[in-house]
């Protein structure tokens, strides 16, 4: 698949505390949400359309991070994100089919006063990433190969590992498998233009009701390190979905200190800041 084809969103507040340790909770003061373990709501980090739009600059790397112009403080958002094949019938999703999940950072400008969460997230090339090593979907529901997976973040700073992101089950979203897909489908048709949020519906008609999408799902909770510790030039990141009746947390460390990233079960996204 062509991921530039794709458009790229996020799911925003999906892990509980997260926001909190962001600086980000105050953004969503005003945004009523019905349940209130439910995300805020979705926002766009790329859209493959033609308007002029700063998201229109394809932002995925495999293998770095770009400091971005103005030197802002940078984390990173250690995510699961899931490929899936998008359904319309007359310009609204009918349908979303996770067909593949991979490590992913939504690594994020910390400014505050930004207007819309997208501002802080694709400031050009080289500020998102995503793994090379894509997992296949067996079903997007319990039973699935994604029940005994889980997520770890480390930051490699002058050759010392570092535990960023707290070590978690996927199953740990609120939202997640059949809740968070049905979500997911009526914030693309309802989402309004409303304080930090946008419209997806209007995204996906300026880019031609693209069949494709790269979803991230929430960023876990950070580690005292990580909610501490912004990211410099030379730093190295480490994002890994790891499968548990295979892995362990000390297995995945010692993987990373080897550079061995070919292993079964498991999906690392290792980028080095510039």
């Amino acid at each position: 698949m062509d991921l530039k084809s794709i458009i790229g969103l996020g799911v925003a507040g999906n892990f509980t505390g997260h926001l909190e340790q962001a600086g980000e909770a105050e953004d969503f003061a005003n945004i009523k949400v019905q349940d209130e373990k439910a995300p805020k709501g979705l926002f766009p980090f790329y859209s493959n359309s033609k308007t002029g739009k700063f998201i229109e600059i394809y932002p995925l790397s495999s293998s770095k991070i770009s400091r971005p112009p103005k030197g802002e403080s940078l984390q990173i958002e250690p995510e699961v994100a899931l490929i899936c094949e998008i359904s319309y019938n007359k310009g609204q999703v009918i349908d979303l089919k996770p067909k593949k999940f991979t490590a992913f950072n939504d690594c994020t400008i910390r400014k505050p006063g930004a207007k819309k969460i997208s501002e802080k997230k694709n400031w050009g090339k080289n500020s998102k990433g995503i793994s090379l090593t894509h997992i296949d979907i067996d079903g997007f529901s319990r039973g699935g190969v994604m029940d005994t997976y889980r997520l770890a973040c480390y930051l490699k700073r002058d050759n010392e590992l570092h535990e960023y992101g707290i070590d978690s089950p996927l199953i740990g979203y609120s939202y997640f498998y059949e809740k968070l897909l049905n979500w997911i489908v009526f914030k693309m048709n309802t989402q309004n233009d409303e304080g930090p949020l946008e419209s997806i519906a209007m995204h996906l008609k300026e880019s031609g009701y693209p069949a494709n999408a790269v979803i991230a799902i929430g960023s876990t909770r950070y580690t005292e390190f990580g909610e501490s510790t912004f990211l410099d030039v030379g730093d190295e990141s480490f994002i890994i979905i790891y499968d548990s009746k295979l892995h362990t947390r000390r297995s995945v460390e010692k993987l990373i200190q080897d550079s061995n990233y070919t292993v079964s079960g498991l999906s690392i996204l290792h980028q080095i800041v510039v």
